[in-house]
């Protein structure tokens, strides 16, 4: 594990509300860029809109949609994470030591998340560019059901196992996949595409990008290039087409 920078404020959250919590973080914020949260158990919404400069490291298990709405800054928890972690963020970086819950990066359409173990369902759900902005989410473990779900734009790079019902209406972005998806898992109308030269450069800047985020704490056979990747990708920008009138 990494080790906490103690020449940064520190705010223990103990069992205090979570209107309370973020105002006090609000407040601390107002005079320092870094602050440590200790003790921090499920209070919901930390780091909400945290603007770009501003950097939150969090001990303990946040509540959800922590980290909503960000807005260029950095939240780090050293633990894992309840759900909707990322929701509608549009620029920053969430790293998560550990695992996080349903729905993280729900509606994001900018900044990475990096997710060191596992994620629950619909990771990605409704992901989406918007203008230059590519949302990002890597996972270092498996993914539950629904990973990409309505998926519109952005990247999602699987290390572990996908669950069933894997990019359902997806229309936009990729997903790339270490292991290759069960027959019965992957969602009609979705395409395993060849890898280019864009693509592998990509995947392997984004691994590199995973290790030095959780360096000395993955496991040791994490790939160092694409060379073990799939790609999937939407057949059409339309899947539901056909259900609608012309």
């Amino acid at each position: 594990m990494q080790e906490r920078d103690t020449a940064q404020d520190v705010l223990s959250l103990g069992t205090s509300h979570f209107r309370e919590a973020n105002e006090r973080i609000r407040d601390q914020l107002e005079r320092v860029d870094r602050l440590t949260l200790e003790e921090v158990f499920a209070q919901r919404y930390l780091g909400c809109a945290l603007p770009q400069g501003k950097h939150l490291a969090i001990h303990g298990t946040p509540g959800n949609d922590m980290a909503a709405y960000l807005d260029g800054g950095t939240i780090e928890v050293f633990g894992s994470a309840q759900d909707q972690i990322g929701n509608t963020m549009n620029d920053g970086e969430v790293i998560i030591h550990g695992r996080c819950g349903d729905a993280a990066g729900y509606a994001m359409r900018g900044g990475c998340i990096f997710i060191r173990d596992d994620c629950g369902w619909r990771a990605g759900i409704n992901m989406k560019e918007y203008q230059d902005k590519q949302p990002i989410i890597v996972i270092g473990g498996d993914a539950g059901s629904f990973l990409g779900e309505y998926m519109a734009g952005g990247t999602i790079l699987l290390l572990g196992n996908p669950g069933d019902h894997l990019a359902t209406g997806m229309h936009g972005g990729v997903i790339y996949l270490r292991e290759p998806p069960s027959t019965h898992a992957l969602s009609s109308g979705i395409t395993i595409a060849p890898l280019a030269e864009e693509d592998r450069v990509r995947i392997e800047q984004l691994l590199g990008r995973y290790r030095a985020c959780f360096a000395g704490e993955v496991r040791a056979n994490i790939p160092a290039d694409a060379e073990e990747f799939l790609k999937l990708v939407p057949a059409s920008s339309r899947p539901y087409a056909s259900l609608y009138a012309n």
